[in-house]
């Protein structure tokens, strides 16, 4: 497995320019256009300037994320083929040393996961998006339309998958819910569940994390996968929490809509649908919360790129409170940890376009740029 890993990361000789006040993050690109795979990077948070620092050869790293203890950090390897996988690399220090690599497809005869009821397959093309509470790691595989399921070992490697849940179809756009797609695999504020975005089905899926670190899919009462579902060709694709774990929003990348439930022990409720593209798109993508709990960001694609901003109620209920346009194609944004500035992948402008947040009108103005190619996922270390 690790024959597909590059180990070695450059080192960048650039400084962050407030040395006392950084906070250090990683870049997640598509290579083949003039990037080199993975970067770190660091942002003065006085002054909303960023700099690369580090970086990696590795292929398509499109979505990262960082064990909870900040120890290591997954990096998927976006590609439709079966080198389509994830990367590990243990954080100590300023260093980042290569650990292993897994494939989302699976060794050959890896537990399946529970069939769908319509048009389920296990493939693991194209793993779009990864998360791990410390003790496994899932994937969401679009193009496989899959959940992968990795155990995490004693020294943050990962194990081989240990199942595969398929996804489902049934949406009403023939040509993108033609076949299944799973967009997200979000844990639960509670630790004991996950959720899936059934891309092509229109609906969320749970899943249970267990005892003894294994995961199985939560059925309804006539044994067909437990599930909610949004409004017909949603297209749901990334989820996210409240702070005070007592909301959860979906957004559907074909409608531009917001879906918010109220999240009580692993059941959903229904609250509100919202319209977040202004411009009817279809391209949706990215939906963070400020640290604060008070304003909602939704990125929209394709068509007049732009971040949409609801204020957040305390029922949890959104009401529009402004829109920033953006550079070509917002894919993803990240909002630092104290809240004050939102760093946006514009893929096809090649930069992270970097705002400052207002945190009592939640309206952002832009402070700066990070040059690079194909930028597409910013996460924090």
């Amino acid at each position: 497995m690790k024959r597909y890993l590059l180990a070695a990361f450059a080192a960048i000789t650039l400084a962050c320019s407030c040395t006392e006040n950084c906070i250090d993050f990683l870049i997640g690109t598509y290579t083949g256009s003039g990037s080199w795979g993975i970067y770190r990077a660091s942002l003065c948070l006085d002054d909303g300037r960023a700099v690369l620092t580090d970086s990696a050869g590795v292929v398509n790293p499109s979505y990262i994320c960082m064990s909870p203890d900040g120890r290591t950090a997954y990096t998927v390897r976006e590609t439709s083929d079966e080198k389509a996988g994830v990367y590990c690399f243990a954080i100590e220090g300023g260093s980042m040393t290569a650990l292993g690599f897994q494939l989302t497809g699976g060794p050959e005869g890896a537990a399946p996961g529970v069939p769908a009821d319509k048009g389920g397959v296990t493939g693991g093309e194209d793993p779009c998006f990864l998360e791990t509470d410390g003790r496994v790691l899932v994937t969401a595989n679009y193009s496989g339309g899959s959940m992968t399921v990795f155990p995490v070992l004693g020294n943050g490697d990962l194990g081989e998958a240990s199942a595969i849940f398929p996804g489902s179809t049934g949406g009403p756009d023939t040509t993108r819910q033609n076949t299944a797609h799973v967009h997200c695999t979000k844990f639960s504020p509670d630790g004991g569940y996950i959720f899936a975005s059934d891309f092509s089905a229109d609906r969320i899926l749970r899943f249970e994390v267990l005892e003894d670190a294994t995961v199985r899919q939560s059925l309804d009462g006539e044994g067909k996968p437990l599930c909610w579902s949004v409004s017909a060709d949603s297209g749901p694709r990334h989820i996210t929490f409240s702070p005070d774990g007592n909301f959860m929003y979906v957004i559907g990348e074909l409608s531009g809509g917001v879906t918010a439930f109220r999240y009580n022990d692993g059941r959903l409720e229904f609250l509100q649908e919202v319209d977040a593209d202004p411009c009817d798109g279809r391209g949706s993508a990215d939906i963070h919360i400020s640290p604060d709990g008070n304003f909602l960001y939704a990125s929209n694609r394709l068509v007049g790129d732009c971040i949409s901003i609801f204020r957040i109620a305390a029922d949890g209920t959104l009401s529009p409170a402004g829109t920033q346009s953006v550079p070509a194609h917002p894919r993803q944004f990240s909002i630092t940890p104290d809240g004050r500035w939102l760093l946006c992948c514009c893929r096809d402008a090649d930069s992270i376009v970097i705002y400052h947040r207002n945190a009592k009108t939640g309206a952002l103005t832009e402070q700066s740029r990070l040059r690079l190619s194909k930028p597409v996922c910013v996460t924090w270390m």
